[in-house]
């Protein structure tokens, strides 16, 4: 008989070909240390300068590529961050927090992939699109409860993962995930993607290492 089986669609594929990076990044020793309360207060808001630093750069790009069709079925006003994130550190930092924050050596190398590869690849922008946006959406739910419990923060202070014109996520999710489906990728072009989101993981792990050892956390926590 023949198979009726449907192969699973490329947000499928996505997710499984780079769960392996995305669980390593998420067993970094200071993003376990924060959410367990180990944590000062400032370790958070060092983690969101340099959320900051990435976000700047990626939401630049998103709409220096706005007009291609590649990335137009992505991109929606209610996901933007930026302001969010910078009322965040002002509550947490002050005024002067622009001063206050400095972008550590694995932030740079993120920001300087995404300057690389986000502003003239349309599918390079998605992937690492995907991978914030839909991470915040998700895990980043539980970031806010956590931090917010620990340092008593019910809005201020977590607004970058409040996303007020998105109140139900997972309707939105499938949609972004068909998106990713329906992209008109060959099969060349979305391996490209697949090796750029579990770049993007180990970008993002290398960012939790140097918070780590700015904050005497150490390295991942052992399986």
């Amino acid at each position: 008989m023949t198979s009726t089986l449907t192969p699973p669609g490329f947000a499928v594929r996505l997710k499984e070909a780079t769960q392996a990076d995305h669980t390593a990044a998420e067993a970094s020793g200071f993003v376990t240390a924060l959410l367990a309360g180990e944590l000062p207060r400032t370790a958070y808001a060092d983690l969101l300068t340099q959320t900051h630093a990435v976000y700047a750069v990626l939401e630049e790009a998103a709409v220096a590529q706005a007009d291609s069709p590649e990335v137009r079925p992505f991109l929606h006003p209610g996901l933007v961050r930026l302001p969010a994130l910078e009322a965040d550190l002002a509550f947490l930092l002050g005024p002067g927090w622009r001063s206050e924050g400095a972008v550590l050596p694995a932030t740079e190398r993120y920001v300087a992939r995404l300057r690389e590869v986000a502003f003239d690849w349309p599918a390079g922008l998605v992937a690492h699109h995907y991978l914030r946006y839909l991470g915040d959406l998700s895990g980043g739910q539980i970031i806010r409860r956590l931090v917010g419990r620990t340092f008593g923060l019910e809005q201020d202070g977590v607004r970058f993962y409040v996303f007020d014109q998105i109140p139900k996520p997972k309707p939105f999710k499938d949609a972004y995930r068909a998106s990713l489906d329906a992209a008109p990728w060959s099969a060349a072009e979305q391996d490209r993607v697949i090796a750029e989101v579990s770049l993007a993981f180990r970008l993002n792990a290398d960012v939790f290492a140097d918070l780590g050892a700015r904050h005497g956390t150490g390295g991942p926590t052992p399986a």
